[in-house]
């Protein structure tokens, strides 16, 4: 656990210090919703929502993929658009 978050759940990811966007920040789905949490400020940000039956998240870079069923949705959070 971290700050809170379960990090081997498939909902949650790190950010990597360095890594393009995001670095440190914990990003998470919460009932449909995509949330960034800073644990500098302890705050969390919500960035999409609508974002029901997704099953896994993962990031790389500035690029979140969202993972469901049978289709994967790519956020960029450099321009903040999926």
């Amino acid at each position: 656990m971290t700050h809170g978050f379960d990090l081997s759940s498939p909902l949650v990811c790190e950010g990597i210090v360095g890594d393009g966007c995001g670095g440190g920040r914990i990003f998470f789905i919460e009932d449909g919703k995509l949330f960034a949490y800073d644990p500098l400020t302890q705050t969390s940000m919500k960035l999409l929502e609508d974002l029901y039956g997704v099953q896994e998240i993962s990031k790389k870079g500035c690029i979140i993929t969202l993972t469901y069923k049978e289709k994967k949705l790519l956020f960029d959070l450099s321009t903040i658009k999926a």
